[in-house]
């Protein structure tokens, strides 16, 4: 029997208490980072539709910000909460910040690299990076597949490294959920 092991980020239902959620720290509705990459993205296709570089400055801050602080600093989710009561949309699943918060400094580093180019008159070489970074914004937006938060979960020193500098204490391995194929 050819046995199949996948992993997971850990989704936990909004009404669990602080004091029995799996792992310390904040948990968030991923809708927000779901609004907040389709409002950033929009944002950076505007840049570049009017080459407007600085902009791509600002968005990189604003995830290097939310990467470095935590995503209640990320500009563009900010409006959610307040869409969330005005639909009167119920609560979802919860799933812990550090993954989004390492995409988004995977996010601020692309846009980094496009600011370095755009400002050294590289402009065809520095939308790339914008480019790349809007696509998978979009596709974060639109399906809720964020590949940034599955690349949190890869068995690579990086990971590691961004959750001892920001995480205060988290561990990476205790926010992976383990799925073994049914035994037949």
């Amino acid at each position: 029997m050819f046995l199949v092991r996948t992993t997971r980020p850990i989704t936990i239902p909004a009404a669990t208490p602080v004091e029995i959620r799996p792992v310390s720290g904040r948990w968030i509705d991923p809708r927000g980072q779901r609004f907040g990459a389709a409002s950033s993205a929009l944002v950076l296709l505007l840049a570049l539709v009017f080459n407007v570089w600085p902009i791509v400055t600002l968005v990189g801050a604003f995830l290097a910000l939310s990467a470095g602080l935590g995503t209640r600093w990320f500009a563009f989710a900010r409006p959610w909460p307040l869409i969330r009561r005005v639909l009167a949309v119920g609560p979802s699943e919860l799933e812990h910040e550090m993954p989004p918060r390492f995409a988004q400094a995977l996010g601020a580093i692309f846009l980094g690299v496009a600011t370095a180019l755009l400002a050294a008159g590289l402009r065809p070489w520095g939308w790339i990076p914008v480019l790349a970074v809007i696509g998978l914004q979009a596709l974060l937006a639109a399906t809720g597949f964020c590949l940034g938060c599955r690349l949190f979960f890869l068995r690579w020193w990086v990971p590691d490294l961004f959750a001892r500098l920001v995480g205060r204490g988290i561990r990476r391995e205790a926010l992976i959920m383990v799925d073994l194929p049914e035994h037949r």
